[in-house]
């Protein structure tokens, strides 16, 4: 018990299972194909966006302007797209960029002028959806081109296409986390930046692009959102941030840095989504499930304070259990 307790993949899992089961059991419609399709539309967003999450929060960051960012990019694209006349393709790209270096204002700011992730972050958050109110007087811009909606709702072999987004991109993170030299420099900052700095590492231009990846995954997931809802507004992305972060401390990521896994980030946002849905087919109110929402966050993060703790009670408990 004290060996599957101390796996990094067994408690994500174990919550993932559980709220599945739950989920089953509260509503019969959860396991319609129709719904299940639905969750694979849903999860693709908040998914994207944590594998930037949990860049950052491996390198003991924190990043709470996704969603922000999310809302300003969609109205650049909208507004690129269909008043700019920019072709679809370059929209595209140049969003997800401009992503990119969102983060690396963040990352700038962070990593060598030292202001506090926190701080920095929520600043972005502030100010990513005020500039976002700045275009187009405020206002939504809808019907932003007829191809958009394809890149979301589009299917391959009966499969949606966010769930290849998903593989491909969750691949490339897994790869680049466990088999680059970056990936392990992302560990070890995490872990014990001054020990890193003394090793020969780059402490502060890792943490600078662990925050652009962090904005690039911002730009996908903006796309991601013009596509579903063929538009843009400054209102949306809204606590897409916690979701993302929620994700990744349930999948094992440890503020504290220098822990986590990636595939577990993808079990973590599998679990936010499932909870969503659920309440959402219970006809729960918003309001509650915001709140259900922290709870989960505050109840990841003391499992993950007191992960030693209970694994030590429990290998104590069998110890001293007489034999039989």
């Amino acid at each position: 018990m004290n060996a599957l307790l101390r796996s990094p993949i067994i408690a994500p899992l174990a919550a993932l299972l559980i709220v599945t089961a739950i989920a089953a059991l509260t509503t019969p419609r959860f396991l319609d194909t129709g719904n299940l399709s639905n969750l694979a539309l849903q999860v693709s967003i908040v998914a994207i966006v944590a594998i930037g999450s949990t860049f950052v929060i491996l390198i003991a960051g924190i990043d709470l302007s996704p969603g922000s960012a999310i809302a300003l990019l969609t109205m650049i694209f909208a507004i690129s797209v269909k008043f700019q006349g920019i072709p679809l393709p370059i929209a595209i790209l140049l969003t997800i960029a401009l992503g990119a270096g969102l983060g690396a204002f963040n990352g700038f700011l962070t990593a060598y002028l030292r202001i506090p992730a926190f701080i920095t972050t929520l600043a972005a958050l502030s100010a990513f959806r005020g500039m976002a109110f700045l275009f187009n007087n405020g206002s939504p811009v809808f019907s932003v081109h007829d191809a958009l909606e394809g890149i979301f709702y589009g299917t391959f072999l009966g499969l949606p296409l966010p769930l290849y987004y998903l593989i491909v991109l969750y691949a490339a993170a897994w790869y680049v986390l466990r088999y680059t030299a970056f990936g392990r420099a992302v560990y070890a900052v995490g872990g014990n930046p001054n020990a890193a700095e003394l090793s020969g590492l780059k402490v502060r231009r890792i943490q600078f692009f662990a925050f652009m990846i962090a904005g690039a995954m911002a730009g996908i997931g903006a796309v991601l959102m013009a596509a579903r809802l063929n538009s843009g507004s400054p209102n949306y992305g809204v606590g897409l941030e916690l979701s993302a972060i929620a994700a990744a401390v349930i999948g094992g990521a440890s503020l504290a840095g220098g822990r986590g896994n990636i595939i577990n980030t993808l079990i973590g946002a599998l679990t936010i989504v499932i909870v969503q849905n659920a309440l959402n087919l219970n006809a729960v109110p918003t309001s509650v499930q915001t709140i259900v929402l922290g709870a989960i966050i505050v109840t990841a993060v003391g499992l993950d304070m007191w992960r030693n703790e209970i694994g030590n009670v429990l290998h104590g408990l069998a110890v001293t259990r007489p034999k039989s």
